[in-house]
């Protein structure tokens, strides 16, 4: 046998084609992106990927008997430690399969959860990737759950201590579950206070959004200067990232940076993030970020426009969309879609790594977010001095008298700015 790293653990990744499944993806980007997923968590070395065309899931095994000892026969000639099903897998499967082949299994739910484990920076993050993966494990019953003895790290699912097969305990789980949830209500009480100051700061928020990997770290990094984790890999990006930025018509807004989206996102994991997202919730303008290059950038917008909706994004928020990665485009490609872009006018043909095409976002984005402005005239009582102080804080008073009894203002102020007056 050749000598290998012992370091990284070896995978290979297998994608089952199942015939049976009216919903399917193609199988060939299908694999190559479960690949990508595989590539995004750091101590593996993938050694090979295939697609295993199936008829239909067989309850015990997945795969048909001959397939199952034809895989086997695969895995161990080529050392495989660590089986990666692009799909979901029981866990009946998954024991049958672990026993017959001597390896690790993990599914695509596990596999994210991972890598999501690996990228959470933030306090909210990693108590939501903890409690999906307990909700995850608890379905199971057939992993030892050592992470949550762990500071850091992955989720125990790879590798580790304690790894033993061990039944995980379903009171236990559930007491860490309540006791996570209860951390997590802390966290987020922090995060609404966050919001709430944020909000009383007049500046629009414009979230990025975009399947992962679109490159909208790439493009929040040049636009703000911020060096924010931009690597050519799924999920760089797991915790909202915010910074003002000026644009060049000198107006100042607030850039959110989120978490990529991705077709079939376990259940569990649509419920641990939706907190990540909410900023987009609270987003004034919302910018598309879609890679152009990509052979299946429709497929992945529709994804997006699909989880956006799912999300409970208000209808009339507007949208833009920038089609990223116009670099690496051949000439014709590129003007072809430089072409359709300029026909649409929320669509622009953009490259966040060379720059191209960002001057007329940003002058779009200025645009919309210039409301209208219109003038009135206010009485304000003497005991409403708070009203008061708030706009000449807004700015927008352009002349005051006082009266007998209080202040007349003249105002120049956009629907906005006379909502949240109203509301005070």
């Amino acid at each position: 046998m050749q000598a290998h790293d012992r370091g990284a653990t070896r995978a290979w990744v297998l994608h089952p084609d199942i015939k049976s499944d009216r919903e399917r993806r193609p199988s060939g980007p299908a694999l190559e992106e479960a690949v990508s997923l595989a590539h995004a968590l750091p101590d593996l070395e993938v050694v090979g990927s295939l697609v295993v065309p199936l008829p239909k899931a067989q309850p015990g095994q997945l795969f048909g008997t001959g397939k199952v000892e034809e895989l086997g026969t695969l895995f161990k000639a080529n050392e495989v430690e660590l089986v990666l099903i692009d799909g979901p897998v029981t866990p009946v499967q998954q024991r049958n399969l672990e026993k017959e082949w001597k390896v690790k299994i993990l599914d695509r739910t596990g596999l994210i959860l991972e890598i999501f484990s690996d990228r959470a920076r933030t306090r909210e993050g990693v108590l939501q990737v903890e409690m999906a993966a307990l909700s995850y494990q608890r379905t199971r019953l057939v992993r030892a759950w050592t992470h949550l003895e762990r500071q850091r790290g992955g989720l125990g699912f790879v590798g580790g201590p304690g790894e033993t097969q061990i039944e995980a305990d379903r009171r236990a789980i559930d007491e860490a579950l309540t006791r996570l949830r209860r951390q997590l209500a802390k966290v987020v009480k922090t995060r609404d206070l966050h919001r709430a100051a944020r909000k009383k700061i007049p500046y629009p928020i414009v979230a990025l959004v975009g399947y992962t990997n679109a490159g909208k770290s790439t493009l929040f990094n040049r636009l703000t200067g911020a060096e924010v984790m931009a690597k050519d890999m799924l999920f760089a990006t797991l915790d909202p990232t915010m910074r003002a930025v000026r644009l060049p018509s000198g107006r100042e807004v607030i850039l959110s940076d989120t978490v990529g989206f991705i077709s079939d996102l376990p259940t569990q994991l649509v419920a641990a993030f939706r907190a990540t997202l909410e900023e987009v919730l609270d987003a004034d303008l919302i910018v598309h970020v879609r890679d152009i290059s990509h052979h299946e950038t429709e497929e992945q917008a529709r994804d997006v426009e699909a989880i956006l909706t799912t999300l409970g994004v208000d209808e009339e928020t507007p949208k833009l969309e920038a089609w990223n990665k116009i670099d690496r485009l051949g000439t014709e490609a590129r003007t072809q879609v430089e072409t359709l872009a300029a026909r649409r006018e929320e669509v622009f043909a953009v490259s966040a790594l060379t720059g191209d095409g960002l001057d007329l976002l940003l002058d779009e984005i200025s645009d919309r977010l210039t409301d209208p402005r219109s003038e009135e005239t206010l009485m304000v009582p003497f005991s409403e001095g708070r009203k008061r102080a708030w706009l000449f804080e807004q700015g927008v008073v352009t002349e005051e008298e006082q009266q007998d009894d209080g202040f007349r203002l003249e105002v120049f102020w956009t629907a906005r700015q006379r909502a949240r007056y109203m509301a005070l």
